[in-house]
C-alpha cells in the first residue's frame, strides 16, 4: 500500500491531541459549577461530561455519599469490572485500573440466548445472571441496558452477592429513567436502615456505554485533567 499524501490544509483547527484534551477538560471546568457535588465526584462529572459533550447533564448526576469511595477501594483491591455491553467493556482505559482488574462481559458467552427465553426476558439481562460469584465485592457498570440493571437488583434482592458499588447509566426511552430510580431506592435484604450498595447514576433518559465507561476511568485514575 503507498504511503497517503498530505492533504492541503483548509481550516484553522487545533491538531495537538494533548491540547485538544487539556482545552477541552478546561472548558468544562469553566463552564461547571461543581460546588454542589462532593470533592471525590468532581473528576466523575468532569469525565461524564466529557464523554456526553453536554454540560446540561450535571444536574442528573447523582450518587451515594460512598459511591466513589467504595469503588475505589475495591479496584485498589484487585477487583472485577462487570459490564453489561461489549461497548462498555471496550471503553474502560486498562492502564488506568490501579491492579490489573479483570473486566468481565458476559453478554456473548454460550446458553446467554437459552437463558433469556428461559427468562422471558433480555439478552442483557440473562447475561447478569452468569456473573455469579463474580459479583462480590465488584465494580459494576451499566451503560446500554435498563434490564440489566432490573435484573440485577432482582438477583440483590434474592441474595445474590453483593457488589462494592454500581454505576447505572443505561440509556433509552423504555425503562432507563425508572431503572435509575429503582438503584437509587434499593435496599439490601436483611439489612436495618435501608443499607445499600453504593451506586452512581444520571437520572433520566440519557446514559450510554460511553458515559458509564467514563465514570469507571475517573474512579480508578482521577488525574490532574479529570
Amino acid at each position: 500500500m503507498s504511503t497517503p499524501g498530505k492533504p492541503t490544509r483548509r481550516y484553522d483547527y487545533v491538531t495537538d491531541g494533548l491540547e485538544i484534551y487539556r482545552r477541552s477538560f478546561a472548558t468544562i471546568r469553566s463552564e461547571l459549577d461543581l460546588s454542589g457535588l462532593p470533592a471525590d465526584q468532581h473528576g466523575v462529572a468532569v469525565r461524564i461530561v466529557h464523554a456526553s459533550g453536554d454540560t446540561s447533564v450535571l444536574p442528573d448526576l447523582a450518587a451515594h455519599p460512598d459511591a466513589v469511595g467504595a469503588a475505589r477501594r475495591a479496584l485498589a483491591a484487585g477487583a472485577h469490572v462487570l459490564t453489561d455491553s461489549n461497548m462498555l467493556a471496550s471503553g474502560i482505559t486498562r492502564r488506568r485500573l490501579p491492579a490489573d482488574n479483570p473486566v468481565v462481559c458476559t453478554l456473548r458467552e454460550p446458553g446467554v440466548a437459552d437463558l433469556a427465553l428461559d427468562f422471558s426476558t433480555t439478552r442483557a439481562a440473562a447475561a447478569v445472571s452468569l456473573w455469579g460469584e463474580r459479583l462480590e465485592g465488584a465494580v459494576v457498570a451499566v451503560g446500554n441496558a435498563p434490564t440489566a440493571l432490573f435484573h440485577l437488583l432482582e438477583l440483590l434482592a434474592d441474595g445474590a452477592p453483593r457488589p462494592a458499588a454500581i454505576i447505572g447509566m443505561p440509556v433509552g426511552f423504555i425503562g432507563s429513567a425508572e431503572s435509575k430510580v429503582a438503584l437509587a431506592e434499593h435496599s439490601l435484604p436483611g439489612t436495618s436502615g435501608g443499607e445499600q450498595v453504593p451506586w452512581m447514576v444520571v437520572h433520566g433518559r440519557r446514559g450510554g456505554s460511553a458515559m458509564a465507561a467514563a465514570a469507571v476511568n475517573a474512579i480508578a485514575d482521577d488525574d490532574e485533567l479529570a
